[in-house]
C-alpha cells in the first residue's frame, strides 16, 4: 500500500500517522520528492481502513499495491535512484560507462588496461577475481591475488572497481571493493542476497538466463528489504532458441524496467551477444533505448584472452564506441 501526502504535509500530523501506522506493525519507508511525499506501507495492510487513512487531511491518496516487490516499485519511489560511487553518477540521466577484462590475469594486463579504458571515458572499472565457470577445468579466476591486483588498478587510476561475489562467506575479502556484482547464476542465491543487504555497498545485480522481470525485481528486493537500497539492474542476455549468438539481448526490459521500478539500469552486450563484432551496434542500441549504462568488457590481447576473448573488445575499438555513446546521448538529451 501507498500513502500520498498532499504538498508540504504539518509535521504533526504525519508523526502522528507514522506512529500508529507502526503501532499496526506497519513497516513505513518514506520517499520525499521535490513536490509530494509517499509513505510505502509493508506487511500486513489488509486490515488497515483505507477510508479511514483517506480522511486525514494530510493525505492526497491511498492506492494498494498488487506488484509482490514494493522497495523496488516505481509506486512506492517515483523519483529515480541515483548511486554515486567514487564521483561517479549511475542513474538519474547520466550514462555510466563500466570497462575492463573478463578476468584479471595479471598486474600488468589489470593496471594497463584500467589506465586505457579511463582515457576513453570509463568510470568504474571491471575484472573478474572470482570467475563462475560452466566447465569445472576452466580458468576461475586469480581470486584473491586478483582482488589485490584489482586494487592496484584503482591506486594507480582512482577508478572505482565493480567484480563479482560469489558466496556471502566471502564478503571480508571485498571489504575495499566498490561494486559488488551478482553474476546470472546468483541471481536467485538468496542467502547471498539477504548477506548483500546486510552491506550498503552497491550491487550490480544480472539478470538470470531464463528470468522474468518480476523475478529480478524479487532478488532485488532482498537486497532491498535488508536495508540496501543501492541496487543497480543490469540485462545480459537471456537464453532462447537462438544458437547463432551467446544469449538474446532483451532491449525492451530497459522501458519496462524503467515503467516498473525506480532502480538504475546498466545492460552488458558482451555476455548477451557473446561475439565482439556485435558489442558495439547493441552498446549503441542499448543508450538509445535509454540506458543508464553500459558493462562492456576489454581486454588488451583478446586473442589470447584466459576467459571470454571472443566477446572482449579491444582498447582502441573501446576508445570510439564511447565517443559514439556520447554523441547518442547527447542527441537524446537535444
Amino acid at each position: 500500500m501507498i500513502v500520498i501526502l498532499k504538498e508540504h504535509p504539518e509535521q504533526t500530523q504525519l508523526d502522528h500517522l507514522m506512529g500508529w501506522l507502526k503501532e499496526q506493525q506497519i513497516e513505513v519507508h518514506p520517499t520525499v520528492g521535490a513536490h509530494q511525499t509517499i509513505l510505502g506501507l509493508i506487511g500486513d495492510t489488509s486490515a488497515l481502513d483505507i477510508d479511514l487513512i483517506s480522511a486525514l487531511d494530510i493525505v492526497d491518496d491511498v492506492k494498494r499495491v498488487q506488484e509482490p516487490y514494493k522497495n523496488a516499485n516505481r509506486k512506492f519511489h517515483p523519483e529515480d535512484t541515483v548511486i554515486e560511487v567514487g564521483g561517479t553518477k549511475i542513474g538519474g540521466g547520466n550514462l555510466t560507462l563500466i570497462a575492463g577484462p573478463c578476468s584479471v590475469e595479471s598486474e600488468e594486463q589489470i593496471v594497463g588496461i584500467a589506465k586505457e579504458v579511463k582515457a576513453s571515458g570509463a568510470t568504474i572499472l571491471r575484472g573478474g577475481a572470482f570467475k563462475p565457470r560452466t566447465s569445472p577445468y576452466a580458468f576461475q579466476g586469480m581470486q584473491i591475488e586478483g582482488i589485490r591486483l584489482l586494487l592496484k588498478a584503482k591506486e594507480a587510476t582512482g577508478l572505482p572497481i565493480c567484480t563479482e561475489i560469489m558466496d556471502a562467506s566471502q564478503l571480508p575479502l571485498f571489504e575495499d571493493i566498490d561494486i559488488l556484482q551478482v553474476g546470472a547464476r546468483n541471481m536467485q542465491n538468496f542467502s547471498l542476497l539477504k548477506a548483500l543487504g546486510r552491506t550498503r555497498k552497491p550491487v550490480l545485480l544480472k539478470r538470470g538466463m531464463a528470468c522474468t522481470y518480476q523475478d529480478l525485481l524479487m532478488s532485488a528486493e532482498y537486497i532491498l528489504a535488508g536495508g540496501n537500497p543501492n541496487v543497480i539492474l543490469c540485462e545480459r542476455g537471456i537464453r532462447t532458441f537462438e544458437t547463432y549468438t551467446r544469449n538474446t539481448l532483451d532491449l525492451a526490459c530497459i522501458p519496462s524496467l524503467k515503467k516498473l521500478s525506480h532502480l538504475p539500469i546498466i545492460i552488458d552486450p558482451s555476455h548477451a551477444t557473446g561475439k565482439s563484432s556485435l558489442v558495439p551496434s547493441m552498446a549503441q542500441a542499448a543508450v538509445a533505448a535509454g540506458a543508464d549504462g553500459l558493462i562492456i568488457e576489454v581486454h588488451n590481447d583478446p586473442a589470447h584472452a584466459k576467459c571470454d576473448g571472443p566477446q572482449s573488445i579491444t582498447p582502441d575499438a573501446f576508445d570510439s564506441l564511447a565517443k559514439r555513446l556520447h554523441r547518442i546521448k547527447d542527441a537524446l538529451a537535444d
